[in-house]
């Protein structure tokens, strides 16, 4: 009897043995799980470097040098969600050699512009132009390195950042898409200034590059390179206190601080498992919904949680709340903080129509604005690439706004939107192109919103489908 319980014991011992995995399956499994980790936190700082590293090998751009779209953006501008009806200019800064200014002028009747003021991580320092802290007057702003010790010189509005990087958007607003009009707003957005605070005696004049015929692509790229530019932001930014913990993590990935990133093979194929896991966990928790703005039933929703963005606002400081997961989606579709959403713009999301279809390339839908927008500057509404997130390629036009004088409006003041493959008949003015083979999704913005879009007095309507030309 002994000698029958031995073998079953030892059969046992053996089954059990043979399900535990094998060392090497572990390591990699452990390396999945904490890649899927790394890319939802880092999302927004390798979302910067994207377009950072695609400037400085793409364009003639630099650092404390000012790249610009000089025409409204089409899509050889890949970037996240971008605005094509206003013009962008873009700078990114680096304090590790002291504070830099970011020069703006004033709003007049030539110009004026919507400006976000961000770190790596995108976390809004300041807005800055109409609505922003200077409240349309220009003005000096000085972004002051990790740990700056001295007192900021007086006329400045001092941004105390805590990584050396970042950059600022600045949309040079439009009065209309006219070939006057662009030009007035480039030579408004070429008034502005950055220079070290080292030299605001004497400023060096600031380079102005137009990359309107370059292509410019920084979506994000769910491959292990995702991990090198992880790498490239753990290798010349500061560890923040709220992020320590991730240092370990990131080690077992191949990732730290002082040490060359040179992933093998092996962990290459982890990585890349791991952030095409955190791609559909992305896509997943997107297609969910984000939170409704009009109504329980609108397919109007917020552009983000608005958990993440009172956190964002308040520079994280919460020690309750630290919503990396919110923030990981986020910037998996669009880039830029704000720091006071609804004062200087506020967007609107919408990835469905009003039966709860996901919008398709191929059909013909329909948008009707109400009229009274409530806006002191306009409002656009434009199609994205439902994949990619970023402009819809090939297309002639991505949008329609108020600026658009051509377009038809009804005897009420309210208009139609057209969304598809071809324009319905008469309907030209009021057309955004789409593409038949993709899906799609839509982004309607308020610039300089007024109190009727929050009280719910003016509601937007869900987007119908409409019957196919």
């Amino acid at each position: 009897m002994r000698a029958v319980f031995t073998a079953i014991f030892a059969l046992l011992f053996a089954t059990a043995q043979a399900q535990q995995p094998a060392p090497g399956d572990l390591e990699r499994r452990l390396v999945e799980r904490r890649a899927v980790e790394a890319v939802i936190w880092g999302m927004p700082a390798v979302n910067y470097d994207l377009m950072l590293q695609e400037m400085l090998t793409k364009t003639p751009g630099k650092v404390h040098q000012v790249i610009y779209w000089g025409r409204p953006l089409d899509s050889k501008n890949q970037t996240l969600t971008p605005n094509p009806d206003a013009l962008y200019f873009m700078a990114f800064f680096n304090t590790k050699d002291g504070p830099i200014v970011l020069d703006l002028p004033p709003g007049d009747a030539k110009g004026s512009f919507n400006g976000n003021i961000v770190t790596i991580w995108q976390m809004p320092l300041e807005d800055a132009g109409l609505l922003g802290a200077d409240k349309g007057k220009g003005g000096k702003y000085l972004v002051l390195p990790p740990g700056y010790k001295s007192k900021p010189p007086r006329g400045y509005i001092p941004l105390q950042s805590d990584t050396f990087g970042g950059y600022m958007l600045l949309r040079s607003n439009l009065k209309s898409h006219s070939e006057a009009a662009v030009a007035s707003s480039v030579a408004y957005g070429k008034r502005m200034k950055i220079y070290p605070l080292s030299q605001a005696a004497h400023p060096p004049a600031t380079v102005f590059n137009d990359v309107k015929d370059i292509g410019f692509d920084s979506t994000i790229r769910y491959d292990a390179s995702f991990f090198a530019h992880l790498d490239r932001i753990v290798q010349t930014e500061p560890w923040l206190p709220r992020d320590r913990a991730m240092i370990d993590q990131l080690k077992s990935l191949g990732i730290e601080k002082g040490k060359p990133y040179r992933p093998d093979e092996a962990r290459t194929t982890a990585l890349t498992a791991g952030v095409q896991e955190a791609r559909d966990w992305l896509e997943r928790t997107y297609d969910a919904g984000l939170p409704p703005f009009f109504s329980p039933t609108s397919r109007w929703t917020f552009p983000a949680p608005p958990e993440l963005i009172k956190s964002a606002q308040g520079g994280y400081n919460d020690t309750d709340a630290y919503p990396t997961d919110l923030r990981g989606l986020a910037y998996s579709y669009a880039y830029i903080g704000i720091k006071r959403l609804g004062a200087g713009q506020f967007y609107m999301i919408s990835i469905r129509d009003k039966d709860g279809d996901a919008f398709d390339g191929a059909r013909t839908y329909r948008l009707t604005v109400p009229p009274k927008a409530p806006v002191e500057q306009y409002w656009s509404v434009t199609a994205y690439d439902r994949q990619t997130h970023a402009l819809i390629r090939g297309m002639p036009r991505a949008s329609r706004s108020s600026q658009i004088p051509e377009m038809q409006k009804n005897a009420d003041g309210s208009l139609e939107v057209y969304f598809g493959p071809k324009p319905p008949a008469g309907k030209e003015t009021n057309w955004v192109p789409t593409d038949p083979g993709r899906k799609f999704e839509l982004m309607f913005r308020a610039y300089a919103p007024t109190k009727a879009l929050f009280d719910k007095s003016w509601v937007l309507p869900d987007v119908e489908k409409a019957a196919t030309p």
